[in-house]
């Protein structure tokens, strides 16, 4: 009778811890169901989870991140008749690499220098230490009869009165080494100082052939490479996209006018035959250096530069719709200035025409954006899968179609996301894609990778959310 009684009260403790855990259970089932309903966004990264992920992603990923890079699809090479010895080719908005030649070849970027110093300006006047209608002194470093035999000049004499701006544009339109001077001194006080300026941005690009001892591009010991120029120049016009109708986009520049005289002045013709003097009175009107401005449609900009050790060079830009291309040329064939022009324009012309006919831009302004999950069997009930770009547009090759217009017709977008996932979830981990294709090409297949490290929950909410996930 006795054993009877311990077995009645063993079923009656096991039907309570039965009835118990049943009820636990619905009542977990129904908290985490409305959990899960009710929540929409992963909770914010920690500092420290921020860091790690970004060191995954440049330690696993590092070309994905670096401002030039190869295209991710392969093409064939393009059969391009380019005189420069140095020349590449990148799409601006993403940093793809089109074409190249001998990119890596360090040559004299002669005034092309004159890009960093108008970079180095135009920081100034973002943090407000300059700004473009303030009246610049001219120390006489700056005046046009102390350059070199020469120069390239806006003719900046004594006593002149001339604004920010206007020596901007002197130094971009004329490609004046007088307004280069007037610049570096107005910025840092001298020139020394100003050029540890230029060679701190390169250093901190990542530009390693790229060095400076003056800031006009006058000096064969200026050095740089058509790559490393093409990667600032791209990162110059992100920075500083205004600069290219201010100032790289103008057609000619009249210096000086009757306001920029020194006291006393008036305009009135001049022989410098004999030299350039000290007072300048004559209004003096040059054209832009780049050939190709009015010349190749959408062309705005950038830079010429020439002497002997270097040949002639160009960095060049233009826009066609919402595509702009970006090339760089580096000695360039020439016996006069008349012929190094013929072949920048040829060159230009080369590889801009080529360009916007092969490729175009499409925006994945839609897709590069963290993706939310929901996470189930996890001590966290969400994460976000994170596109391995951080480029928004995409290069698209013109492989289809009667015209560019039928080719991106046909271009197609799919994101491949779990419908949800469960724990254990690894930092880094490739969980999801962002395929793009052109008819029955793949050209990229992009990977989300998980934003932070989920651990596994205990065994009783993995039960509870196993129910959950076949409901």
């Amino acid at each position: 009778m006795k054993k009877q009684s311990i077995i009645k009260l063993s079923i009656f403790s096991l039907a309570g811890l039965l009835c118990v855990f049943i009820l636990s259970f619905s009542i977990t089932l129904g908290v985490r169901k409305n959990q899960f309903s009710s929540i929409v966004e992963a909770e914010p990264l920690q500092q420290e989870e921020i860091l790690s992920l970004n060191d995954i992603f440049l330690a696993q990923y590092p070309e994905q991140f670096s401002n030039l890079k190869k295209l991710p699809y392969n093409i064939p090479t393009p059969k391009l008749n380019v005189y420069a010895e140095s020349a590449i080719l990148v799409d601006t908005s993403n940093g793809n690499i089109l074409y190249e030649k001998n990119a890596d070849e360090v040559i004299p970027p002669a005034s092309m220098t004159k890009l960093f110093s108008m970079y180095v300006v135009d920081e100034e006047v973002s943090a407000g230490n300059l700004s473009y209608d303030q009246i610049i002194p001219l120390p006489p470093e700056a005046w046009a009869c102390n350059m070199p035999p020469h120069s390239s000049l806006m003719f900046l004499g004594e006593g002149q009165k001339v604004t920010l701006e206007e020596l901007l544009l002197g130094l971009s339109v004329c490609s004046g080494n007088d307004a280069a001077y007037a610049l570096a001194y107005a910025t840092c006080g001298s020139m020394e100082a100003f050029v540890e300026r230029m060679n701190l941005v390169a250093s901190d690009l990542g530009l390693t052939h790229t060095h400076f001892v003056e800031s006009s591009g006058y000096s064969e010991l200026n050095t740089s490479t058509a790559r490393e120029m093409a990667s600032f120049a791209r990162i110059y016009i992100k920075r500083h996209p205004d600069s290219l109708a201010r100032f790289h986009g103008v057609s000619s520049f009249t210096y000086p006018k009757k306001q920029n005289l020194a006291p006393g002045d008036t305009l009135v013709a001049q022989d410098f035959s004999q030299g350039i003097p000290k007072h300048i009175t004559m209004s003096i009107t040059q054209k832009n250096t780049n050939p190709l401005l009015e010349r190749l449609a959408g062309c705005d900009g950038l830079k010429t530069g020439y002497i002997d050790e270097s040949g002639y060079n160009l960095s060049l830009t233009a826009i066609r719709g919402n595509t702009r291309f970006l090339s760089v040329t580096m000695k360039g064939p020439g016996q006069n200035a008349a012929e190094g022009q013929a072949g920048r324009v040829h060159d230009g012309t080369e590889l801009m025409e080529w360009a916007f006919y092969s490729f175009a831009d499409y925006s994945l302004s839609d897709y590069i954006h963290p993706y939310f999950i929901k996470t189930f069997s996890a001590k966290k009930m969400a994460l976000n899968l994170i596109p391995l770009s951080s480029e928004k547009t995409f290069t698209v090759p013109f492989i289809s179609g009667e015209n560019m217009e039928e080719n991106l017709a046909n271009l197609r977008v799919d994101v491949e996301l779990p419908p949800y996932l469960k724990g254990p979830v690894t930092q880094g981990e490739r969980l999801g894609s962002i395929k793009i294709s052109l008819g029955d090409y793949l050209l990229q297949e992009i990977p989300l990778l998980a934003d932070r490290s989920v651990k596994k929950s205990s065994w009783f909410i993995s039960l509870v959310d196993s129910i959950i996930c076949l409901q």
